[in-house]
């Protein structure tokens, strides 16, 4: 079993240290201002108790409450018990090990209040986006990269006084979207003493693993219907399915790797998805952070290769990423087993504000104004779920679909 590093605040009865988080100034960037916590003496403090009991995560079909631990080592993922994941696309990852896990039941507390759907303003507008796509497709006309994921971030405050019987939790968002947007990768994380909270509606799997079988199933191809998916989306998505191949083959025993699925039609709440599937078998001696160092940023929203896309992403897009296109999900480190989503279709809330990102990726054959109505269709459902002033359907569970 491999020993991993505590970070602060500690719920094990004493003050945390330096010594005992030697990270704690990278990790600051996904959680917010560091808290540093003193336990008095012949008991805890009251404001750790209260951290612990309001942190909790809903991940796949189950809820964690009681936290133990957290950590941003991922090798506590190889150690023991239930974690609670979320690595942001730039900082740290954050990983929390929860005591009591039970299945999921529907949110007990107040329903979510949002901003109105003109509070949201983008990081970047559709001349700046679509300028953006002309500078990518001529990095590509040069030889340079083959595709890049390009994305902006839409931000809006969040109510300072929601009214009575209303909430601006980020598990009543989380319940919100599982009416309104249910997702297979569906994912909240509520850490409040680490500044993470985090409610996914993602329809992609980053990485799931099982003992020492491990898949991913990249998306790459969006569109109201099937009918109008491309031979553009196809590229897209082919050329990232060969890249989570190069990603996976770096830890999987050789000639494991294989493709089982390959551009797959996937129904999503008001779109369709191209879904491929890459698989391997891990090598011995291989754990959860040598798999996410081998394929961590996911391909499907960076592109290829990827060293030189993550360039041009740094370059073109106005503010950092945080936990979208990430990674948010679980381990159960006793069973040797886990899934992780890419973050996409995923909110969290920072100083005050929540943000959303929407995004795609770009090739040759893009066209900018195209590439922006993407960008708007992905994003018209979950913030018309997220703001307040706007209704949705609830969406029939079971409805998704693939051929």
């Amino acid at each position: 079993m491999r020993r991993y590093r505590p970070l602060g605040p500690s719920f094990t009865g004493r003050e945390t240290t330096s010594r005992d988080a030697p990270n704690q100034r990278g990790a600051a960037s996904i959680r917010g201002t560091n808290v540093r916590v003193t336990c008095r003496r012949g008991g805890q403090n009251a404001r750790v108790t209260r951290a612990r009991e309001s942190a909790l995560c809903v991940v796949g079909d189950r809820m964690g409450t009681g936290l133990l631990d957290v950590t941003e080592d991922l090798s506590a993922l190889d150690s023991s018990g239930f974690w609670a994941v979320v690595v942001p696309y730039e900082g740290a990852p954050v990983c929390a090990r929860f005591e009591r896990v039970r299945p999921a039941t529907p949110w007990p507390g107040a329903p979510w209040y949002g901003p109105t759907r003109d509070e949201w303003s983008s990081s970047l507008d559709q001349v700046q986006f679509c300028r953006g796509v002309e500078t990518i497709r001529a990095a590509i006309a040069a030889g340079d990269v083959y595709q890049v994921n390009l994305t902006r971030r839409l931000s809006a405050p969040l109510p300072h006084h929601p009214p009575d019987g209303a909430s601006t939790d980020i598990a009543a968002l989380g319940a919100a979207l599982a009416q309104g947007n249910p997702a297979p990768y569906a994912a909240v994380v509520r850490l409040p003493a680490h500044g993470v909270h985090v409610a996914s509606a993602s329809p992609e799997l980053f990485v799931r693993r099982e003992g020492r079988r491990v898949w991913s199933s990249p998306i790459k191809g969006t569109a109201t219907v099937a009918s109008k998916l491309t031979p553009k989306d196809q590229a897209e998505n082919v050329m990232i399915v060969d890249l989570v191949r190069n990603d996976l083959g770096r830890v999987c025993e050789w000639g494991s790797v294989e493709v089982p699925a390959l551009l797959r039609v996937e129904a999503h709440p008001g779109l369709v998805h191209l879904v491929s599937t890459v698989q391997g078998r891990l090598r011995d001696g291989v754990g959860w952070p040598e798999v996410i160092a081998a394929t961590f940023p996911p391909g499907s929203v960076t592109g290829a290769p990827k060293i030189a896309a993550c360039s041009m992403i740094d370059a073109l897009e106005a503010t950092p990423r945080g936990v979208y296109c990430g990674a948010v999900g679980w381990v159960d480190a006793d069973q040797q087993i886990g899934a992780l989503n890419v973050a996409i279709r995923t909110f969290f809330i920072e100083h005050g504000r929540l943000h959303f990102g929407t995004g795609g990726g770009i090739t040759y054959d893009s066209d900018p104004r195209r590439e922006w109505e993407e960008t708007e269709l992905k994003a018209r459902r979950l913030l018309a779920v997220a703001s307040r002033d706007t209704t949705v359907e609830p969406y029939p569970s079971g409805r998704r679909t693939s051929r």
